[in-house]
């Protein structure tokens, strides 16, 4: 078992691969894809992004308060409680754009695990559990309800914001929590599309590569 602290080894060189016989190399092989595709698009990593969202959001609308702040009234009193509406802002925002980041190379480290390893052979049976055709579409019509209301508020809301005091800092505030919701709309769009073409290309499209082991049980070289 694989755990969900670190990522699975890639599959190891034709020349050095010890599976005895073919079936082994089929049950390594749904073993570390299962995992895999968990860690991709399970509906745990869809709320753990959408978490991190949700801080960014939080540290922004922190950041936006205190431009409404400095723009209202400009005393002693406005500018110490804007710094402090700043430092609480970027305290939650910058470690929420930093696992998002993170996120995104893992994310990428898993698709090409998952080319390397689901491209050893084929297994129709094992292989039709990886598919997740339910929670892929969950994350495409979540992510791009999220991104549409995103894109709404970024140039809608705006819009309809009449000028005076504090009517930049409202339309910062808004457009920022905009542009957050659009960005973390468009990650789980992505994915959802690259498990998808994972699953034509590698599962189902692609032919299957020849066996490693005959059927005799002996390793091709």
């Amino acid at each position: 078992m694989v755990s969900p602290a670190q990522l699975p080894p890639p599959p190891p060189p034709v020349e050095i691969r010890a599976w005895p016989d073919r079936e082994a190399l089929l049950a390594d092989r749904a073993v570390v894809l299962g995992e895999l595709v968990k860690m991709h698009v399970s509906p745990g990593r869809l709320a753990m992004l959408w978490l991190w969202g949700a801080l960014c959001a939080v540290g922004w609308s922190l950041v936006g308060s205190a431009i409404v702040t400095f723009e209202q009234s400009y005393d002693v009193f406005s500018i110490v409680l804007g710094v402090i509406l700043v430092g609480m802002g970027a305290f939650c925002m910058v470690p929420a754009i930093i696992l998002v980041v993170v996120g995104l190379r893992r994310d990428r480290r898993i698709r090409r695990l998952l080319a390397a390893w689901g491209g050893l052979d084929r297994d129709p049976a094992r292989d039709a559990r990886l598919r997740m055709p339910g929670v892929s579409l969950v994350w495409l019509l979540m992510s791009f309800a999220l991104c549409a209301l995103g894109l709404y508020a970024c140039f809608a809301v705006p819009a309809t914001v009449e000028a005076g005091r504090g009517a930049y800092g409202l339309v910062a505030l808004t457009m920022g929590l905009g542009m957050t919701g659009w960005i973390v709309g468009l990650i789980g769009i992505t994915k959802a599309f690259a498990h998808r073409r994972w699953v034509l290309r590698v599962l189902i499209g692609a032919p299957a590569p020849e066996p490693l082991f005959s059927v005799g049980g002996g390793a091709h070289r």
